[in-house]
């Protein structure tokens, strides 16, 4: 049964009203008793309008308790985001996405960590994306410009440029742009400075650099903070969850980057000279548009290169925290990938180099089974292909390549094939036929719209009549 017991100051003016249910029984059988504080909305209330008042605020609080709610006025959302996040983690959300999600909070929180979890309403969640999207939300670090005392120094001391460039451990090129006029970071304009014998604020002008936060990352503090909110919802901690009501930016959709045929000749051309370990990573890439960490976490027991059957059944994965570990496919399911002869040709001239390296490093060789190693046999960092891809387009003249776009590629030419959504999916590890729709929608129309191209439709009778 609901009841109220009003609540007064030391100088005997009423204050707010308490409000009391009952929650049911603890596990030993003794009464839970719930309450929470009715204040008065308007001023001048007759004593029996406020107790009137209070009494209706305690049924619909006894209600809600009924019904399962347990509304939390005092948790702050700073509290309760750490311990959904670590509820996540222990539930197995990847460790990657955690990490991610704890770079996100400390901006979260210093907007809306201070709220307790009813008080937030959409308003609030609106307004914090205002600010994502304004300026001087990314700081992308310090740049100095030298002020005009900074050449007058240079010329004064007699010394050729060059010699003052070394002392500063930068190129000649750079202190003359510097001298130019041009920004640089802090720790060049740090570098001259001391090399001179004078303070930074006496050579330079410095400055942040910010920048606003694209639609992207602003929607993806979004949806952490629908996650976290959804959670208390589940709890009933709160009536609703605000994120649902909140408007954050939209994000058009882009076509998946992938390479043109001739773009892959020009690749597989100029993998010719490449080394045989980064030759064979990429032919992989090229040819079953496997994941990053997929590629990486492959290991010689799951490639049957009589069969020209390879087995995805983990990733190589790296946060700041664990470090590189091996963790499950991003769906959790393994997969089977057939290669092609020129891949299998590859892995087998690959194998062999493997052995060599083996034998001429055998103090220090450590047999781990893996497919890509460092030349102790132990397993390569994951962004190790990147980085590789990376220099190598620049130093070939060739579009930026990413392993992502290999993905892309790949999966663009079964869907020109006319492989049907069900298998691209299996073969991409996709979880469901609809992801592979979502991502690859532009391709999928287009294959749709060139196989219309060929029905026989009323135009084509009329030709042939």
């Amino acid at each position: 049964m609901a009841s109220i017991e009003p609540r007064y100051n030391r100088a005997g003016q009423l204050m707010h009203y308490r409000l009391i249910v009952s929650g049911g029984l603890n596990w030993e059988g003794k009464q839970i008793k719930r309450t929470t504080t009715w204040k008065p909305p308007r001023p001048n209330m007759s004593k029996k309008q406020m107790e009137r008042e209070a009494m209706a605020a305690a049924f619909k609080f006894e209600e809600a308790i009924q019904a399962g709610y347990d509304i939390d006025k005092v948790k702050r959302f700073c509290d309760y985001a750490d311990y959904v996040l670590d509820l996540k983690e222990r539930n197995g959300l990847a460790p990657t996405t955690i990490e991610r999600y704890r770079a996100m909070l400390p901006r979260i929180n210093d907007a809306i960590g201070h709220l307790k979890l009813t008080q937030i309403r959409p308003q609030h969640l609106n307004d914090f994306y205002k600010t994502l999207s304004e300026n001087g939300v990314r700081n992308l670090g310090a740049i100095a410009v030298a002020k005009k005392v900074l050449k007058k120094k240079v010329e004064a001391l007699g010394q050729p440029k060059h010699v003052i460039a070394r002392e500063s451990g930068i190129a000649h090129t750079t202190l003359n742009a510097v001298l130019n006029g041009k920004a640089v970071k802090l720790e060049t304009a740090q570098g001259i400075a001391d090399a001179l014998g004078y303070s930074v604020s006496e050579m330079f002008t410095v400055s942040d650099r910010k920048k606003p936060l694209s639609n992207k990352t602003i929607l993806e503090h979004h949806r952490l903070i629908s996650m976290i909110l959804a959670q208390a919802d589940k709890e009933m901690l709160v009536p609703y969850n605000p994120a649902a009501k909140a408007s954050p930016p939209k994000v058009p959709k882009h076509e998946a980057d992938y390479f043109q045929p001739e773009e892959i000749a020009d690749i597989v051309k100029a993998l010719e000279k490449a080394p045989v370990k980064w030759k064979a990573m990429s032919y992989i890439l090229i040819d079953t548009g496997c994941r990053r960490g997929e590629l990486m976490g492959l290991q010689w027991n799951c490639v049957d290169l009589d069969k020209g059957i390879m087995m995805i059944r983990q990733a190589l994965l790296y946060t700041k925290e664990k470090g590189t570990y091996v963790g499950p496919p991003k769906t959790g399911q393994p997969r089977a990938i057939c290669l092609s002869p020129e891949t299998i040709g590859v892995l087998k001239e690959y194998r062999t180099e493997q052995l060599r390296t083996k034998i001429r490093h055998a103090d220090i060789w450590q047999d781990t089974g893996f497919l890509f190693t460092k030349d102790d046999g132990t397993p390569m960092h994951p962004d190790s292909i990147t980085d590789w891809l990376k220099k190598f387009s620049e130093e070939n003249d060739l579009p930026h390549i990413h392993p992502h776009a290999f993905r892309h590629t790949a999966a663009s030419m079964m869907i020109a094939n006319g492989v049907d959504l069900v298998n691209a999916a299996a073969e991409l590890g996709h979880a469901t036929a609809s992801t592979t729709l979502n991502i690859y929608a532009h391709q999928v129309a287009r294959a749709r719209a060139e196989a219309s191209g060929i029905r026989a439709g009323a135009f084509a009778v009329l030709r042939q009549a």
